[in-house]
C-alpha cells in the first residue's frame, strides 16, 4: 500500500523544500513540482512532492485526518 500526504510548503531552496506536517519539519524532494512556491501545499509521497494542491482540500482532508486519529487515541 502507498501512503502519500498533504504537506504546507515553508522553504524552498533549488529542488529541495521543507514542508509542515503534522508539526514536524521534514526536507523533500521538488524535483516532480518545479512551479511549486512557498505557501504552497503539496502532496509527499517517498521524499518528494508529488503535486501541487488546493489550499482547501488540503486543509480539510488534514482536519478531518486529525479527527479520525483523536478517535482512534480515545478508544
Amino acid at each position: 500500500m502507498c501512503l502519500s500526504i498533504y504537506g504546507k510548503l515553508l522553504r524552498v531552496d533549488g529542488d529541495v523544500g521543507t514542508v509542515e506536517i503534522g508539526g514536524v519539519e521534514r526536507k523533500v524532494g521538488l524535483q516532480l513540482v518545479p512551479g511549486a512556491a512557498q505557501g504552497d501545499f503539496v502532496l509527499v509521497h517517498a521524499g518528494f512532492a508529488i503535486q501541487v494542491v488546493d489550499a482547501e482540500e488540503a486543509k480539510s482532508t488534514m482536519a478531518l485526518l486529525s479527527e479520525i486519529f483523536e478517535a482512534e487515541e480515545t478508544n
